[in-house]
């Protein structure tokens, strides 16, 4: 397996608007109506990828207590179902039961919000400020999967306190690494 870093999008990049299948609700989402009142972490993921199931129970647990602080969660799957089916988005709904997501899972089928997001892999985190201008891109911590350290989410955490704390995030930021994400003709 490839191994796959972030694009790290410029900091203060406004968020590309969307409008995307929830799986969980079987509803149209947009990110307008999905953002957080103090910021909104979107996670480009997906069902299969081993750094996503690697993070999963965390990321769970990270979303339900930053929520509670006024940060709202997305995760995105752009996966290209027909070469891998496990991504489909009924599978998605499972996916996020199975989780307990407290978020949206939303079905980029076109791939085009992945494209104008830059994502380049499986799992690829971004957090937006109040005003959807971007302060954090990059990995959810130091943890992989096979190398032993424990998942804590410690640098989106740290980002995020910060933003909820009105203190200055850290530039220095380290990209995701992770699975492609699985294009359409690529």
């Amino acid at each position: 397996m490839a191994l796959t870093p972030s694009n790290m999008m410029a900091l203060d990049t406004q968020a590309p608007s969307f409008k995307l299948l929830d799986t969980v609700s079987g509803s149209d989402k947009t990110l307008e109506e999905l953002k957080g009142a103090k910021g909104t972490v979107i996670a480009f993921i997906c069902n299969h990828c081993p750094f996503v199931v690697h993070v999963n129970p965390k990321l769970a647990e990270v979303a339900r207590q930053y929520q509670e602080k006024g940060i709202g969660f997305i995760a995105i799957s752009s996966n290209d179902v027909e070469k891998y089916p496990q991504d489909a988005p009924h599978l998605m709904k499972e996916k996020a039961s199975e989780e307990g997501y407290t978020f949206p899972y939303l079905y980029d089928g076109t791939q085009k919000v992945a494209k104008a997001y830059d994502a380049a892999c499986t799992p690829d985190f971004y957090l937006f400020d109040e005003n959807l201008k971007l302060v954090y891109r990059g990995q959810f911590d130091d943890s992989r999967p096979g190398n032993g350290i424990p998942v804590t989410g410690t640098d989106l955490k740290n980002a995020m306190d910060a933003l909820v704390h009105n203190r200055e995030i850290d530039k220095n930021q380290k990209p995701s690494i992770g699975c492609s994400i699985k294009w359409v003709n690529p």
